[in-house]
């Protein structure tokens, strides 16, 4: 790849001095990327990190070491100088704590994209003859695209949560009120579902935990934490003060329900309001030249043509 990148900027005529920088940063990278990608699996995940409750859990970015290679260092700057650990744990939590992806990984992706775009970008700008030091500005548009995404996921299964979440407060409260405990009360909503959203999944999640041996208000916290909603955050609060309290959790989730359908009602009249001002932007660019065009076409083309008849 960097053989032939170098060919078709010769053949253009382009110095090779800021492109041999450019293809050397890729095939570096790429080949550390290809060595690790091919390494064994390490069965070690790293320093072990207080969990909730005084569970214990690992870090994934505890695997670097910066003394085993480019990569390793390029992770630890990004760890220690851009403080970018926090917020992708959060980030993965909240996509549910997926298997499949860790941290770290995402991190790799960030790195790879900051690499990949500006390298596109100098090829592209290099062939419409623009000035090729503008692809540096695709290397923090690649390092956030990643992150950018994995949001976008978040933010859509947040919305399917929260989709279903009054109604499940709702048959939580007469449940609870027939007599169950809220734990058998959640499991008897989600085994009486038809088709399990993201809520009834976390749902069921939670009672799995409960039953491994965390207490329950270490599963609730962990439920409301992997969700990342305020509105199930107090959910979760009232349930625990109930258990502390010993309060009515029935009337507690009665005027929870209430309060969750009257803020539904308010936003759906607050998207209604906004929406005739949110259509004026796609009716100025697409609808109106559309009209203007179309009553100011003949009387163009007549004036080209032969004038106008008056």
């Amino acid at each position: 790849m960097a053989v032939v990148m170098l060919l078709i900027m010769r053949l253009m005529g382009r110095p090779l001095s800021a492109s041999l920088i450019a293809v050397t940063l890729g095939a570096i990278f790429v080949a550390e990327a290809l060595t690790r990608a091919l390494a064994p699996k390490e069965e070690a995940e790293g320093p072990a990190l207080p969990d909730i409750g005084g569970q214990v859990i690992t870090s994934p970015f505890g695997k670097i070491d910066p003394s085993r290679g480019f990569l390793h260092k390029v992770d630890h700057f990004c760890v220690q100088k851009l403080g970018v650990d926090k917020p992708l744990e959060e980030l993965h939590i909240q996509l549910g704590a997926p298997e499949h992806i860790n941290p770290l990984d995402v991190l790799h992706k960030k790195e790879a994209f900051a690499v990949a775009i500006p390298v596109f970008m100098f090829v592209i700008f290099s062939v419409l003859d623009l000035p090729s030091f503008l692809a540096v500005l695709g290397m923090p548009i690649g390092f956030m695209l990643p992150e950018m995404m994995l949001r976008g996921q978040v933010s859509s299964r947040q919305k399917d949560i929260m989709r279903g979440f009054s109604t499940m407060v709702d048959l939580a409260a007469l449940t609870i009120e027939g007599g169950l405990d809220y734990m058998q009360a959640f499991d008897k909503i989600i085994k009486v579902a038809r088709h399990k959203t993201e809520l009834e999944k976390e749902m069921e999640r939670m009672i799995t935990e409960s039953s491994l041996g965390y207490t329950r208000r270490e599963a609730l916290t962990r439920f409301a934490n992997r969700t990342g909603l305020q509105e199930i955050r107090s959910f979760v609060g009232l349930i625990i003060q109930s258990d502390e309290l010993g309060t009515s959790l029935v009337e507690l989730l009665r005027n929870y329900g209430g309060d969750l359908r009257y803020r539904r009602i308010q936003n759906a009249e607050k998207a209604a309001a906004q929406a005739a001002t949110k259509m004026l932007i796609p009716m100025f660019v697409f609808i109106f030249p559309v009209v203007f065009i179309a009553m100011l076409a003949p009387m163009v083309l007549q004036l080209v043509t032969g004038g106008m008849p008056f």
